[in-house]
């Protein structure tokens, strides 16, 4: 049945019935050969970002450091060129989109993201993507943990998460740990952490305190952009998601430069973070990515408010 809180007349504005679905502004609407064109492009951006991965896939080759963002996120390259319009904006002349999911449906085979749906069934989702974006927003960023998750990750272990040599050895990558103090404030990563490792950590991370840790300088919360991007679904425009993947798979690289594997059979060439200079180089990218997952998180939070109140959130990148 169609949605009674909103109708589109033809040609013409959007006009919101009662507070629900769109209790502030008016929707943008978009006529169905506009949404068609912008889907198209953000299919054919999508397919770019991923022609390597589903390449790879095809000849059943690994890759050790851009796997991980089909793997550990498990977001598809299918999903991934699946456009969505964001809150706040209505397609016009789109009945094949009547089904999908956190969609409504008006007269006219007009369909629209509606944010209640998606929190009528998400509830504790958004109360979380809410809370763990406007925390880490909140807090400065941190700059001295120089990348020693990964280094933690293999310490005093023979068997590792990633079947690829250790550029120092297993004596060699033990020490650089036992010689920094071990700052990571990210659950996700702390998790991986081998058991001797644990103990090593300035604080204990659990789950439960990960809103109260989470940190913009962490190169985990800046790739952790894409996930919530993701996860808020149709209320974020695609074109936003894919700006999230890029910076996911920017800070992927130098997470990976800075791991103390051996990554040279793959073009990989390290930042050695157990030197001043290595350091020194990682820190200043580390503060770039907390600037540009600075200016995303913001972006998602404007598209989350969109969803929120009903207004549409500005695109481009």
């Amino acid at each position: 049945m169609p949605d009674a809180r909103w109708t589109v007349s033809e040609g013409g504005p959007g006009v919101p019935i009662g507070a629900a679905a769109y209790p502030r502004g008016v929707p943008t609407i978009l006529s169905r050969d506009e949404w068609i064109e912008r889907a198209r492009a953000h299919e054919a951006r999508a397919d770019a970002l991923t022609a390597a991965h589903r390449e790879r896939a095809a000849r059943g080759e690994k890759h050790p450091v851009w796997d991980f963002l089909f793997t550990y996120y498990s977001y598809k390259p299918a999903m991934l060129r699946r456009w969505h319009p964001g809150a706040g904006v209505v397609l016009q002349d789109a009945p094949e989109r009547a089904g999908w999911r956190w969609y409504s449906s008006a007269d006219g085979g007009a369909v629209a993201p509606d944010a209640d749906l998606f929190r009528t069934e998400k509830p504790q989702l958004a109360d979380l993507v809410e809370r763990m974006l406007r925390r880490t927003a909140s807090r400065p960023g941190q700059f001295g943990c120089f990348g020693l998750h990964e280094w933690a990750m293999v310490y005093r272990e023979q068997e590792h998460r990633h079947p690829v040599p250790l550029r120092l050895g297993q004596a060699g990558t033990d020490a650089v740990v036992e010689t920094h103090e071990l700052r990571c404030t990210h659950f996700d990563a702390f998790r991986f952490f081998t058991p001797d490792a644990v103990p090593r950590n300035r604080l204990p991370l659990t789950r439960d305190s990960q809103p109260d840790l989470e940190q913009p300088g962490c190169l985990h919360a800046g790739m952790d952009l894409y996930r919530w991007a993701v996860k808020l679904g149709p209320l974020i425009p695609g074109e936003l998601m894919l700006d999230a993947f890029e910076l996911a798979r920017d800070i992927r690289l130098l997470d990976m430069e800075a791991a103390p594997y051996d990554l040279s059979a793959w073009g990989v060439r390290p930042v050695r973070i157990e030197t001043a200079e290595g350091k020194a180089e990682y820190v200043r990218r580390q503060r770039e990515f907390a600037e540009r997952g600075t200016v995303m998180r913001e972006r998602i939070l404007d598209a989350w408010l969109a969803a929120s109140t009903g207004s549409a959130a500005p695109m481009g990148h």
